[in-house]
């Protein structure tokens, strides 16, 4: 494949039943809105006791029935929130982490060097977080992902990727390759992937190509970068 070729998000997710946990950062295609997505998959039923709420411009994550939680620590987070001119979405608290940070004046990589991948041994899920940068009617973007250095979960390996914009595409991370056990880690860059100009198209292709059984639910945001007002679509499977 092309290192500039553009893949249709849909599928590359329609014949993978576990890709975990996701994030797509990227423009539209007219260039005008910045644009984001995060979605969870579960296997086992406290993963899928979920839903996401949207309360301002922050997302967090809630049981969908109290009384069938075994251990919130690390499915209970608020993947999205805004921290002056920018916006976190990760996989964890480490959203909590990074805009500490942010606050304190320092950086997305500075907060992540604080972090490492899930203690869910033998899985050692890693740690994805992006985060978008406005400023001058424009933006910029990073992804990181911390991942086990080996097997046995012995050391940390973190990776950042900086993005300049390009109209109509995004970048794709998620925490599994595919299904497994132990799951197998994402390896490689993330994808590059078309992102278009509406946010209920790209929404259902999303939600529509994710596993059936394991999604659970899916969060996307569109920024105009002239005005700043956003439109967002949340689907959430427990309704």
């Amino acid at each position: 494949m092309n290192v500039y070729t553009v893949s249709d998000i849909g599928e590359l997710i329609r014949d993978n039943s576990y890709v975990g946990r996701g994030i797509v950062i990227g423009k539209s295609e007219d260039g005008k809105k910045a644009v984001f997505a995060y979605f969870i998959m579960g296997r086992s039923e406290n993963s899928r006791n979920r839903v996401f709420r949207e309360e301002g411009e922050t997302v967090t994550i809630y049981p969908f029935d109290e009384s069938k939680v075994e251990d919130p620590s690390l499915i209970i987070y608020s993947p999205v929130r805004r921290v002056g001119g920018s916006v976190v979405v990760t996989n964890g608290d480490q959203t909590d982490t990074v805009c500490d940070y942010l606050q304190a004046g320092k950086s997305f990589e500075e907060a992540l060097m604080t972090r490492c991948f899930e203690p869910d041994a033998p899985n050692f899920t890693p740690r994805i977080s992006g985060i978008l940068q406005f400023a001058e009617g424009d933006f910029t973007y990073k992804m990181s992902i911390l991942k086990s250095a080996d097997e046995q979960g012995s050391a940390c390996n973190r990776y950042t990727f900086s993005y300049a914009p390009l109209p109509g595409v995004g970048h794709f991370i998620h925490t599994y390759n595919c299904d497994g056990n132990p799951i197998p880690t994402f390896t490689g860059e993330p994808e590059r992937v078309r992102i278009p100009d509406d946010v209920d198209a790209f929404a259902k292709t999303l939600w529509g190509n994710l596993n059936e059984n394991n999604k659970i639910s899916l969060y996307v945001r569109y920024t105009d970068l002239a005005s700043g007002a956003s439109e967002s679509v949340l689907i959430n499977k427990n309704q």
